[in-house]
């Protein structure tokens, strides 16, 4: 597998442990508002392969507590049960990042016990879902399914959404707390921009709008919090 991006320690990315992030290429969303899109458009050339990435985890053994694997989307590689199987035969613990549209792979990756940790990207209201993935339509089974296989799983896991002002209204998490309600962890990310960003003027909330959108989704979780403000 190649690899297409690796930060050598973080954090942030793998709540309560010290680890390293994996980004792998390929995306089917198109979220105009990504921001690894080199990765998703093939821009971004791979920097090593999975021999090189495990030759590296075997120099952080008893430094780094896991490695969070994102991307791009991984679950569309079908080697990456593999490439887990190896990370966890070091003895480090595997976060991964979705967005939730392949619940077959998650399903698998569960199954098997290759995943400690997961987080799933709820983009937004399912009236808005397609075009806040840059996509003309979409079947939102897929989405649903992956949402109660991990309500169901028994591993911690988050769900979480990055708040665009141009694509989110405050009245859209009356509809995504539905789609999640009785979930334990929630995350309101605040956008910001970047130059690696699609597509220019898109805006960062407002505090306030933040907070009324957090309030509201509160009303159908355990614990909602907004990451990424001041």
């Amino acid at each position: 597998m190649k690899i297409h991006g690796l930060q050598k320690m973080t954090l942030l990315d793998f709540p309560g442990k010290v680890a390293c992030t994996v980004f792998l290429g390929g995306c089917d969303f198109r979220c105009p508002f990504c921001h690894n899109f080199e990765l998703v458009d093939g821009s971004a050339p791979p920097v090593m392969d999975s021999e090189e990435l495990l030759s590296f985890l075997k120099k952080r053994q008893g430094l780094l507590d896991g490695v969070a694997i994102t991307g791009g989307e991984p679950c569309l590689h079908r080697d990456l049960p593999e490439l887990l199987k190896e990370i966890r035969a070091l003895g480090f613990e595997v976060k991964l990042d979705t967005n939730g549209y392949h619940p077959e792979m998650l399903k698998k990756l569960m199954d098997e016990k290759l995943i400690d940790y997961a987080a799933m990207d709820i983009k937004n209201a399912p009236d808005k879902y397609a075009m806040t993935c840059g996509l003309q339509e979409m079947d939102l089974a897929p989405v649903y399914r992956s949402i109660e296989l991990l309500k169901n799983s028994g591993i911690p896991f988050e769900f979480r959404t990055t708040v665009v002002d141009e694509l989110h209204e405050t009245e859209d998490f009356k509809a995504i707390g539905e789609m999640i309600r009785g979930t334990e962890n929630y995350y309101l990310q605040c956008f910001t921009d970047r130059d690696s960003v699609p597509f220019g003027n898109l805006h960062a909330p407002s505090a306030e709008k933040m907070k009324a959108c957090c309030e509201i989704v509160s009303a159908y979780v355990m614990h909602a919090e907004i990451r990424g403000m001041d």
